[in-house]
C-alpha cells in the first residue's frame, strides 16, 4: 500500500470525525480553527504524493477546498462529510502501480 493511499485513509477518517455535527464543531472551535490548517497541510501532502503515484486526486482536492471553507457552519459540515466519502473511495481503489501502460 502506497503512502498516498494510507494518507487518504487517515485524512478521510479525520474528515469523517470533523463532519459529525456537534463533535466536529466543538473540536474546530475549541482548538481555534487549528484543525482546519492542519488538515489543509495534510491534504496538500496527500495530493503531492497522489500525483507522484498517478492516483486519483479528487478527494484531496475536495479536502483542500473543505479546509478553506470549513469555518462556515453548515457548509463546513457538508464539505467534511463529502471529503471523507471521496477520500475513502479513492483510498479503496487499488494502487495504479501494478498497472502497465
Amino acid at each position: 500500500m502506497s503512502a498516498s493511499r494510507i494518507l487518504k485513509w487517515v485524512t478521510g477518517g479525520f474528515e469523517a470525525i470533523l463532519g459529525v455535527p456537534f463533535l466536529g464543531a466543538t473540536i474546530i472551535i475549541s482548538l481555534l480553527w487549528t484543525p482546519l490548517a492542519l488538515m489543509l497541510i495534510l491534504h496538500i501532502i496527500t495530493l503531492v504524493l497522489t500525483k507522484k503515484d498517478n492516483g486519483a486526486s479528487t478527494g484531496s482536492i475536495l479536502g483542500i477546498i473543505t479546509s478553506c471553507v470549513g469555518w462556515i457552519p453548515f457548509v463546513g459540515i457538508t464539505m467534511h462529510i463529502l471529503s471523507a466519502i471521496f477520500l475513502m473511495l479513492d483510498a479503496a481503489k487499488p494502487d495504479p502501480e501494478g498497472e502497465t501502460a
